[in-house]
């Protein structure tokens, strides 16, 4: 099987994004993108997928995160379904929850080609420090539509903001790692009666 990586730049009058990833990685990663949460998370996601990664963005910072993280979204997205091609031979869902001390978040995941977010987190503060959390769904809303993937998020409970995020990151992550592992009972095959995926 040829490698699966993907790389994307984009760049507008508000950010300029470069982002590389390599699915069959070990999720080792790069990320600089000024929002310092942000790069946390998207450190989660990198290990807890074992996509490597690579991320480099340049945003309005001085107006808000808000350009940044949707443009990184975007990016990330786009990169990731170049890396996965026609997506032969994937397992194309899977679904996990995930615990982190008192907080227990669910991401199912169906790397279908048809792009759709089910978001079900809500954060009992607006910020986390100085990032907006609202942020974190317009991170996943982006990420979903230009990777092509169905994903559903939801938050059973929990009580501190930084674990309700972390653990949305980390529970996509773990997902995202499982749906697009090569199965070997299909390995040249797309995983679908149509016989396509996009």
């Amino acid at each position: 099987m040829a490698e699966r990586k993907g790389e994307v730049s984009r760049k507008t009058n508000e950010t300029s994004v470069s982002v590389s990833v390599h699915i069959d990685g070990t999720g080792t990663g790069k990320i600089s993108t000024g929002v310092g949460f942000f790069d946390h998370m998207l450190d989660q996601l990198c290990r807890h997928s074992l996509i490597d990664m690579v991320i480099d963005v340049t945003g309005d910072l001085h107006i808000d995160d808000h350009h940044t993280v949707e443009d990184t979204g975007i990016a990330l997205g786009q990169a990731i379904s170049k890396a996965l091609g026609d997506r032969k031979g994937i397992t194309r869902y899977a679904s996990i929850d995930l615990a982190m001390d008192e907080t227990m978040t669910k991401a199912a995941i169906d790397v279908s080609g048809r792009p759709f977010l089910v978001w079900n987190v809500d954060f009992s503060a607006p910020k986390i420090g100085t990032f907006d959390t609202e942020l974190v769904r317009e991170f996943f809303q982006a990420f979903a539509q230009n990777a092509g993937i169905t994903l559903h998020v939801l938050n059973h409970y929990g009580a501190n903001n930084h674990h309700i995020a972390e653990t949305c990151f980390k529970a996509v992550a773990r997902a995202l790692r499982s749906a697009t592992e090569v199965d070997p009972r299909q390995a040249n095959r797309i995983p679908s009666t149509k016989g396509t995926l996009v």
